[in-house]
């Protein structure tokens, strides 16, 4: 049998100081334990959604949401800020299923079958019985949050007689001045490609060549456009028909306004998707329910300013901005099929 040589036995002094140190040091051990433990307890999961900047710029419609759904999910909403959302799409065919978002929030309804396409979304279970849309919406993957109509934002103190029509816009002898965004990587701007492309077809290269000659830049995001605008740069900027209502309420001016042409105007709907990839996929489809309640939509027309899809009052300023006669849309199909060589023909228009 193995044994060991006895224990000394150390004076009473040391012996108490033995005690002491081992006490402190139990102590300490349990207390950083129950540390942890608390701090495990209070973590709370985070959805991560990935959407446009002026989405959650501090103006813009994510803080109020991110405060009203924080208050009933138990997580920590988590919004990612890129330029717009052709960018949401690019940056999602790049990381693919390694994608660190659970929800893309920011595609629209140009935009459905690329999106579609990638085969990065699954579906959703949530209730779209209560839809409100100028169109009737079928798919069951991506689930709509607000709408609005593209249109040329002017200035009335600078542009007392506006074009009254793209025609008119385009064949003007007026020197005015337009800025618009790059379809390839903004939905205004490829919303802007498509009202071209609705409205004229096959003579559609001629048409951007004479925008061409009025284009004062093309920027890559609606906030670098928008911005310039504001400042004075050029005379007209590629906006919604909602967005004067934004000078009404935070500037008391009414000074701005949207051209509303007798062709009609190109309808955008913005969208929301959950990734077949999420880490939170019980939270993401809470998330996807949560944007149809009164919550998240009564936060839109005075921060996005965009028409929210339930039915709902509108604040009295949307009162001042009529809506187009006539709406106009392509199949998301056809835009899927048919976005390249588009972009290829205004490229080749407008670089001559």
């Amino acid at each position: 049998m193995l044994h060991s040589d006895p224990l000394p036995i150390l004076p009473l002094q040391e012996r108490k100081v033995l005690h002491k140190l081992t006490r402190n040091i139990i102590a300490g051990g349990l207390a950083a334990l129950f540390s942890f433990q608390a701090a495990a307890d209070n973590s709370k999961p985070v959805l991560t959604v990935y959407t446009y900047d002026s989405f959650v710029a501090e103006w813009g419609p994510g803080p109020e949401i991110k405060k009203n759904f924080e208050a009933q999910c138990n997580c920590e909403l988590k919004l990612v800020g890129l330029s717009d959302g052709v960018t949401l799409l690019n940056r999602l065919r790049m990381e693919g299923k390694k994608s660190q978002a659970d929800i893309i929030l920011g595609l629209d309804n140009n935009l459905m079958q690329a999106a579609l396409d990638t085969g990065l979304f699954k579906e959703s279970n949530v209730d779209q019985s209560k839809l409100v849309l100028p169109v009737k919406w079928e798919s069951k993957t991506f689930i709509p949050y607000d709408y609005g109509w593209f249109a040329f934002i002017y200035n009335k103190d600078t542009l007392p007689n506006p074009p009254k029509s793209m025609k008119e816009l385009l064949n003007s002898e007026q020197k005015l001045t337009i800025i618009y965004q790059d379809p390839r990587t903004s939905t205004p701007g490829l919303g802007l490609l498509l009202w071209m492309e609705k409205l004229y077809g096959d003579d559609v290269a001629a048409q951007w060549a004479n925008m061409a000659k009025k284009t004062l830049t093309v920027t890559k995001g609606w906030s670098e456009s928008y911005g310039l605008f504001l400042k004075g740069e050029a005379d007209l900027v590629l906006s919604y028909t909602s967005s004067p209502g934004y000078h009404m309420l935070a500037d008391n001016k009414d000074n701005y306004a949207a051209a509303l042409f007798e062709e009609g105007h190109y309808l955008q709907v913005e969208m929301a998707g959950v990734l077949a990839s999420s880490k939170q996929p019980v939270l993401a489809e809470q998330f996807m329910q949560f944007m149809l309640t009164p919550d998240f939509q009564k936060t839109l027309p005075t921060t996005n300013w965009m028409y929210p899809v339930i039915d709902m009052p509108l604040p009295p300023v949307y009162d001042k901005m009529p809506k187009p006669a006539k709406t106009l849309e392509f199949d998301a199909k056809e835009v899927a099929k048919e976005r390249n060589q588009w972009i290829r023909i205004w490229q080749n228009a407008v670089s001559r």
